[in-house]
């Protein structure tokens, strides 16, 4: 059966669990690596079964646990070969440079009984990425931390079974919020981070090709709530006539716990 679980999605940490059958994935690293372990144990999985770790890029909430976890794990590292660097140039650990597997955006692998692909993203980071997996017959894609949406990330999109779609902010918000003028320029900017309408509109893109089930990610615990970001887009999706409630999934990432796990592939039904 594929899996896919969130441990935490936000502005202070992101990181996510994907299993299909023995193979494990961690979607970046971006909480302790304590607690970590704790929702891999949650899931009944050891650090050590982890059959890679893929990192979206190098900002702090997407790898602080890194270092640590790989004391434990050993698990090799799939990154675009700048968010390596760059990581290696902030941490000087030779065990985890070791680790490293520089994946260009756009390529792919087999891990395990997994398909890995990632696909460049407009980030203000290294060179970022988000990822495609693909396994038993279906196929998800973790699409947050970008300022805009290309025709890479609606390519990448496109088809996909589940989507996980960040929705970090209400625009309104940030402007008249406690942000310094510095930060807000960067959240609302063309490498910063998708309003809920932006991501409310890629939802909406993903579910008229076939999606199916949108978990919206990466809120900001400043400028949103995810009670904010549901009813943006569960508007849009009404508005095409696609009830939320009944013909989809929509949901919601935990910022700070375990999210529920989402089955995909041909056993999803008996879950």
């Amino acid at each position: 059966m594929f899996t896919f679980t969130t441990f935490a999605s936000g502005s202070l940490g992101n990181a996510a669990l994907v299993s299909c059958g023995d193979t494990h994935i961690l979607l970046d690293a971006g909480i302790s690596a304590k607690r970590i372990t704790a929702g891999l144990a949650e899931l009944g999985v050891k650090p050590w079964q982890l059959s890679a770790i893929l990192l979206t890029h190098e900002h702090s909430d997407h790898v602080s646990g890194l270092r640590v976890l790989t004391k434990k794990a050993g698990a090799p590292i799939y990154a675009t070969r700048a968010t390596c660097w760059e990581w290696y140039r902030k941490n000087r650990c030779d065990q985890v440079k070791g680790l490293f597997q520089p994946q260009e955006a756009g390529a792919g692998v087999r891990i395990g009984s997994l398909w890995v692909e990632s696909f460049p993203t407009p980030h203000d980071a290294a060179d970022s990425v988000g990822w495609s997996v693909a396994g038993e017959g279906s196929r998800m894609v973790l699409c947050t931390d970008l300022g805009h949406v290309t025709d890479e990330v609606r390519r990448a999109v496109e088809g996909c079974d589940l989507l996980v779609c960040e929705a970090n902010h209400d625009e309104d918000w940030v402007r008249s919020g406690p942000y310094p003028y510095y930060l807000k320029r960067r959240v609302l900017g063309e490498y910063g981070h998708l309003s809920n309408e932006a991501g409310a509109e890629l939802a909406a893109f993903a579910v008229e090709h076939g999606t199916k089930t949108v978990v919206l990610a990466h809120l900001s615990q400043t400028n949103n709530t995810p009670v904010r970001a549901y009813e943006t887009a569960a508007h849009r999706l009404l508005a095409m006539d696609c009830d939320p409630e009944r013909d989809i999934s929509l949901t919601v990432a935990p910022a700070n716990t375990l999210g529920p796990t989402v089955s995909l592939g041909k056993e999803a039904a008996a879950c």
